[in-house]
């Protein structure tokens, strides 16, 4: 699936509710999973991502028709689409989940923004995606990727910059990678993933909060993609590492020596 961009091109960023980055993470007293009854919010790699997405707008102004937020979660998660639209988006679209089902799996949510491309081709289609490296919940960092492979796209993930080459139809990516920096060209349309060094993501003020509660929300079901949000993944048991004891002193070397020995550390 590889549709030719247009001159005006369309930005889908998918968000994700998930507990807020400042709450404690406490193990539910069934163990299976953490306590979801906190404060969430957007995770904060999709901030960076609408973030991005806006900055590109307001530097490709006349390129760039359209921004529009994807999320898939509990009636609950029409509140993370606000922020984005809040932020700058111009529209969202809800795929809503009971509010007992389980936070989707990457495959699956990847799937489900497959099919939502494949019905936005007769309306101009999808041309960038922009989301998070990965989410702060489960760390799995996998659905840009799969988004990628699943649509044939060009991908560049962990990315410190982004500037468009509209004139090639291309982007040429500063990417975060183990000692460094490394840049790579892709072409559109393409699949891009936000590191942290992104940017920096502006508050919303209140009268785009006032905004955002007029701008359309488009409501799907997951048989309106034809996605099964099932888990292929069973959890077992979750539970809390254990705590940290208290460390001591020594006056001197031999007497960390042993220490050392008491706790069966011998010398090589």
């Amino acid at each position: 699936m590889r549709p030719t961009p247009s001159r005006l091109l369309n930005i889908l960023v998918p968000v994700k509710r998930a507990v807020d980055y400042a709450v404690k993470i406490r193990v539910n007293s069934s163990q299976t999973g953490v306590d979801l009854n906190v404060k969430h919010s957007m995770n904060p790699f999709d901030e960076i991502a609408v973030e991005e997405a806006v900055r590109l707008r307001e530097k490709h102004k006349s390129d760039i028709k359209s921004i529009k937020a994807f999320t898939i979660g509990p009636p609950k998660s029409v509140e993370t689409l606000r922020t984005a639209l809040a932020m700058g988006a111009d529209s969202a679209v809800h795929v809503e989940l009971p509010e007992s089902a389980p936070s989707p799996e990457p495959l699956s949510v990847a799937k489900a923004i497959r099919s939502y491309i494949g019905k936005q081709e007769s309306e101009g289609g999808v041309d960038v995606v922009i989301l998070g490296k990965q989410s702060i919940d489960d760390d799995l960092g996998q659905t840009g990727q799969m988004l990628a492979g699943l649509l044939g796209w060009g991908q560049a993930t962990y990315a410190s910059k982004v500037e468009l080459d509209l004139g090639k139809k291309e982007a040429l990516v500063t990417r975060e990678i183990d000692g460094g920096h490394e840049e790579v060209r892709v072409k559109l349309p393409m699949v891009v993933t936000t590191d942290l060094r992104l940017n920096e993501p502006r508050y919303a003020s209140l009268p785009n909060i006032m905004k955002a509660k007029k701008k359309p929300v488009e409501k799907l079901k997951p048989e309106d993609l034809g996605v099964d949000f099932t888990p292929i993944i069973e959890t077992l048991k979750v539970s809390e590492p254990p705590k940290r004891v208290g460390g001591g002193k020594v006056e001197s070397v031999d007497e960390l020596v042993e220490k050392l020995k008491e706790h069966g550390f011998t010398a090589v």
